[in-house]
C-alpha cells in the first residue's frame, strides 16, 4: 500500500465515525503527493506550523489572544532572518472550540497542508479529539506542541507520547486552590463545570486533591460548552447555594464563567469564585465590567489562578520582551478570521502563554540545525535541560516529562485589573 493510500485509509478509518456535514468539502481537499514530495512542512524558505483554535463563537478571545502572543514572537524571529534562515509560518482554522471541525482541521493540515508540526491548539474537547489522529500518524513523527489546556490526556499514556506541554497542568491547578482554600479554613468546596472533557478533567482534580485531606465535594453544577454570558446560571447557582459552600471552584471559559459569577453574586452566595487558567481572565473581566459597570461588588471573591506571570511585573525578562513586541508588531488575526466587535487586549495572560509558547517552539527548532526534519524533533526536544525562557522558572524536557512548567500564580481584581494575590488569610480568611 503506498503512503498516501495508507494515510487515506487511516482518514477514513479515523472519521468513519463522525458523519457530519463538516467533513465532506474537507475530505475532498486531501489530495495525493506528487512521488518525492516531502511531508515535512519545511521549503528552503519556511517551516510551516498548524494551528486548528477557537477563533469564532463565545469562546474565541481565547483562540485570538494565543494567536496574538505567539505571533508578536514569530514576527521578530522572521525579521531578524527567521530560524536558520527560514521564517516560521502558522497556517490558521477555525474550530468554534468544537471537537469535530477541530478534527477535520487537523486532518486538512497534514494532508493538504503538510506541515511540519502542529502548534497552539485550544482547548480540551478539541485536543482530546485529536490525540488519535496523532497516533495513528506516528510513523510520520507528528506532534501538537503548548495546546492551551491542562487536561491529562496529552499528559499520559495512551497518548502522551505525541504531545509537549508547557503549561501546568489542571491536576496541579486544582490541586493547588483547593489547598489554599484549606489552609485558610475554607473546606467545604463546591464546582461548577463544563460538560466535556475539560470540565470532567477539572473536576477530578478538585475531588482528588480533597479527598487527599480527608474531604469531599459538597456541591456540582454543570453547564454546556458554548454557553454565553448572555446565558442564566441561576439554576446552577441554587444547586450550589444548597451546598452552603466555603468556596466554589469554575472549571469553564469564559462567557459561562462570568454569567455564573454574576448569578452567583445576585443569587447571595458569599464565598470565594475561583477560576482556572484556561478561562480566559481580561474577557471574563470585560464582560462583568461592561454589564454592570461597576466590577468591585461582582470581583471582590473572584479569585484565578494563571500559569503565566503577571505580564505587568517588569522585573521577569519575558514579560519585559513580551509587552516591547506587543507594541511594536501589534499582531492581528488574518482577515479571514477576524470577528466583527471583538477588539483584542493590548496584553492578557493568554497572550503571554502565546508569547511563551512561541519562544519556546523556536528555540526547539534552533536546535534543529540547518536541516529540520520531524524524526529528529524528540531527540531536539530532549536537549532542553535547565532552559531560562526568562519566564522565573528552568524548563526542561525528557522522555519522562513532557511538561516544562509546574509554577502557579493567583490574581484577584482590583481597580478593574488583575493582581498578584499576596495574601489569602488577608483576602478571604
Amino acid at each position: 500500500m503506498s503512503g498516501f493510500n495508507r494515510r487515506k485509509f487511516l482518514y477514513s478509518g479515523l472519521l468513519g465515525g463522525l458523519a457530519s456535514p463538516w467533513l465532506g468539502p474537507r475530505l475532498a481537499l486531501a489530495q495525493p503527493m506528487a512521488d518525492g514530495e516531502s511531508y515535512e512542512g519545511v521549503s528552503d524558505e519556511e517551516i510551516v506550523l498548524g494551528t486548528s483554535a477557537a477563533f469564532s463563537g463565545p469562546s474565541q478571545g481565547l483562540g485570538i489572544e494565543l494567536y496574538r502572543g505567539a505571533q508578536a514572537y514569530f514576527t521578530q524571529i522572521n525579521a531578524e532572518g527567521g530560524i536558520n534562515g527560514r521564517r516560521i509560518v502558522l497556517k490558521l482554522y477555525d474550530d468554534g472550540y468544537q471537537p469535530v471541525p477541530s478534527v477535520q482541521n487537523t486532518m486538512e493540515l497534514l494532508l493538504r497542508d503538510r506541515v511540519f508540526a502542529l502548534f497552539g491548539y485550544v482547548g480540551t474537547p478539541t485536543v482530546t479529539r485529536v490525540l488519535p489522529i496523532l497516533k495513528k500518524f506516528q510513523q510520520e513523527n507528528v506532534y501538537i506542541f503548548f495546546p492551551f489546556t491542562g487536561a491529562q490526556p496529552q499528559r499520559e499514556p495512551p497518548y502522551g507520547e505525541f504531545a509537549f506541554n508547557l503549561r501546568a497542568s489542571y491536576l496541579e491547578e486544582t490541586a493547588g486552590l483547593v489547598e489554599n482554600f484549606l489552609s485558610i479554613g475554607r473546606r467545604r468546596i463546591a464546582v461548577f463545570y463544563q460538560a466535556d472533557a475539560y470540565g470532567r478533567s477539572g473536576w477530578a482534580g478538585v475531588r482528588a486533591a480533597l479527598g487527599a485531606y480527608g474531604e469531599r465535594i459538597v456541591a456540582e453544577a454543570t453547564y454546556t460548552r458554548g454557553a454565553a454570558f448572555t446565558s442564566s446560571m441561576r439554576e446552577q447557582v441554587a444547586i450550589l447555594r444548597n451546598g452552603n459552600p466555603d468556596a466554589v471552584i469554575c472549571i469553564g471559559a469564559y462567557g459561562a464563567c462570568a454569567a455564573f459569577l454574576r448569578d452567583a453574586v445576585d443569587g447571595g452566595i458569599e464565598a470565594p469564585i475561583a477560576n482556572l487558567s484556561f478561562v480566559g481572565s481580561e474577557n471574563l473581566l470585560q464582560l462583568i465590567i461592561e454589564s454592570v459597570g461597576e466590577s468591585a461588588p461582582y470581583t471582590r471573591w473572584l479569585v484565578n489562578s494563571q500559569v503565566v506571570p503577571s505580564y505587568e511585573d517588569d522585573s521577569i525578562p519575558i514579560v519585559r520582551e513580551y509587552s516591547a513586541l506587543m507594541r511594536q508588531n501589534n499582531p492581528q488575526v488574518p482577515e479571514a478570521l477576524r470577528q466583527p466587535g471583538y477588539a483584542p487586549f493590548e496584553r492578557s495572560f493568554t497572550s503571554l502563554e502565546g508569547f511563551a509558547n512561541a519562544k519556546m517552539m523556536a528555540e526547539i527548532l534552533t536546535r534543529l540545525g540547518d536541516s529540520p526534519n520531524r524524526a529528529r524533533l524528540e531527540e531536539a526536544i530532549f536537549t532542553v535541560r535547565d532552559f531560562d525562557l526568562g519566564i522565573g522558572e528552568l524548563i526542561s524536557f525528557s522522555p519522562e516529562r513532557r511538561q516544562g512548567m509546574r509554577r502557579l500564580y493567583y490574581t484577584v481584581v482590583e481597580q478593574d485589573r488583575f493582581v498578584p494575590l499576596e495574601d489569602w488569610q488577608a483576602r478571604f480568611g
